[in-house]
């Protein structure tokens, strides 16, 4: 553990400051580590990355294309939906989803290989 602490005070005063000023407000930093959380699943993460490969998925579709019961998506689905990151609509009786501009950011920069990520 002592790896992971300074041994000694060396602030950079100047820089600390400024970022110090410029850091997230905690309830902003909890509304996107929910977003975040939202893709931490692999089912989650599976369907997003679906929805990333087509404008629009039914329910039915993206529990073929998951291997997972259609409960099982509809579920993820709505912790997806609440998060932010995919919106539904409904067509007559099917619930077709499809990811949000945000939900389709984060899944790419998930999906980014190492390295590309961060530039």
């Amino acid at each position: 553990m002592a790896d992971e602490r300074c041994d000694l005070l060396c602030l950079d005063l100047p820089q600390a400051e400024t970022l110090r000023g410029q850091r997230l407000r905690t309830d902003e930093a909890a509304r996107l580590a929910g977003r975040a959380r939202g893709l931490a699943d692999p089912t989650r993460l599976m369907l997003a990355a679906a929805l990333a490969g087509a404008d629009e998925l039914c329910v039915c579709d993206l529990s073929w294309i998951s291997e997972r019961a259609s409960n099982l998506v509809s579920h993820h689905l709505r912790i997806l939906r609440t998060e932010g990151l995919v919106t539904s609509r409904r067509d007559g009786k099917l619930v077709i989803y499809s990811l949000t501009p945000e939900g389709r950011a984060l899944v790419e920069a998930v999906l980014a290989p190492t390295g590309e990520a961060a530039r």
